[in-house]
């Protein structure tokens, strides 16, 4: 280890860290990964609470960081703190004003309109799980990320009707292809901030990697549901959604930027898929019992089958209702509490894309929240420059 008398970028360095500090590979990265196998050990095995496994994780970093590696206390403790205070804002607060839109619409009853409005769009679990875990969790990972796609794309399956593993399960799945871009680009900037390489480069290169995987994941979605032979009948679909955000994920990551990658993909694949299957069904209309829980009343479309197995279609007509929740057409009124219920979700796309706009130039100034210009008599326009400095915010009057 290295201490004290070292410059870097013009500064002292009390400490840097030495990769290797037991003198073996294995052993260092055993040391290095111990808060990590803990965190999940609690978790998975102990069954912990989440805030008492984190704390364990914390105090297993702590040790390997001042014990092994010979970190500083006061550098350790100062870096904790920091931890803490960056995992609170801004993803702490990301989540909880994702969580309170959600709950918002849970308690207003809108999001049994949003339920209603998926069902109606097709009644095959394999277009409800593409466009409800895939499209709708994209955006919902876009806007928050950190567990909350899962978690509202689980509700919305479920209520559904699908059972509450198969729910998580599809979920988790779906959300493989747009966490790198999650809560707006919050992955992306974290890793620049901590390498020294500029975000965007790290997003042009995810960008060219992840369309691959943004087009295989819908697929494996729909096989993991039904089979081979299940993904067999609604390829179109699983190419329009997976194929649409695969574009707009490389297009904007590679021109415009990291934040707003998964808004606009998720979005473009909802509106996508919502328009396809306006003029397109799938021959089969599947639900299988192992997925979908059987809703009073209904009939129970097959019995014995395997989940994932090619056995999973019912055979059943378009709108039967065989293992499924029925949902009745949509009338005019319907149609404006669908719109109503979308609202929330609307505005939180507006909100974030206006927030993560570029500043603007007029005549080649650019505008740090506003530029003033005046027109006398609709001429040529002149920018008005104030005679001193004033702090942003300042009012105009």
């Amino acid at each position: 280890m290295l201490t004290g008398g070292i410059l870097y970028d013009g500064r002292a360095l009390d400490w840097i860290q030495v990769y290797d500090p037991l003198g073996s590979a294995w052993l260092s990265t055993a040391a290095a990964a111990l808060p990590i196998v803990l965190l999940l050990t609690a978790l998975a095995w102990l069954e912990w609470r989440a805030h008492n496994a984190a704390l364990l994780g914390l105090l297993a970093a702590l040790g390997v960081s001042i014990g092994i590696y010979g970190m500083p206390v006061r550098m350790a403790a100062a870096t904790a703190i920091y931890g803490a205070a960056y995992g609170f804002l801004p993803i702490g607060w990301i989540v909880l004003n994702a969580v309170f839109l959600y709950s918002l619409t849970v308690a207003t009853g809108q999001f049994d309109v949003l339920k209603g409005s998926v069902g109606r769009l097709s009644t095959d679990r394999r277009i409800q799980a593409l466009l409800v875990a895939f499209s709708f969790g994209a955006f919902i990972e876009g806007a928050s990320g950190f567990g909350t796609p899962v978690a509202i794309c689980s509700a919305l399956l479920i209520g559904l009707g699908f059972t509450p593993l198969y729910a998580a399960g599809l979920s988790l799945i779906a959300n493989t292809a747009p966490v790198a871009f999650g809560a707006i680009g919050t992955p992306i900037l974290t890793l620049a901030a901590v390498t020294g390489i500029p975000a965007t480069t790290i997003g042009v290169m995810a960008g060219r990697q992840l369309p691959f995987v943004s087009l295989i994941v819908p697929a494996w979605l729909v096989v993991t549901m039904s089979g081979w032979r299940g993904l067999r009948s609604v390829w179109p679909a699983v190419l329009v959604c997976g194929g649409t955000f695969a574009l707009v994920q490389f297009a904007w990551s590679n021109w415009i930027g990291v934040a707003l990658v998964d808004i606009a993909g998720g979005l473009a694949s909802i509106g996508a898929l919502t328009l396809f299957c306006r003029v397109w069904q799938p021959a089969d209309q599947w639900s299988d019992a192992a997925v979908a829980a059987l809703t009073p009343g209904s009939n129970q479309g097959q019995t014995g089958v395997r989940p994932g197995s090619d056995r999973g279609q019912t055979g059943a007509r378009p709108g039967s209702n065989q293992g499924q929740t029925t949902f009745v057409a949509a009338s005019p009124a319907a149609g404006q509490s669908v719109a109503r219920a979308w609202v929330p979700w609307v505005f939180l796309s507006i909100a974030v894309i206006v927030f993560n706009l570029k500043p603007a130039k007029l005549m080649g100034i650019e505008s740090d929240g506003m530029v003033l210009a005046a027109s006398p008599d609709g001429g040529k326009p002149t920018l008005v420059a104030f005679e001193q400095a004033v702090p942003p915010g300042t009012r105009v009057r």
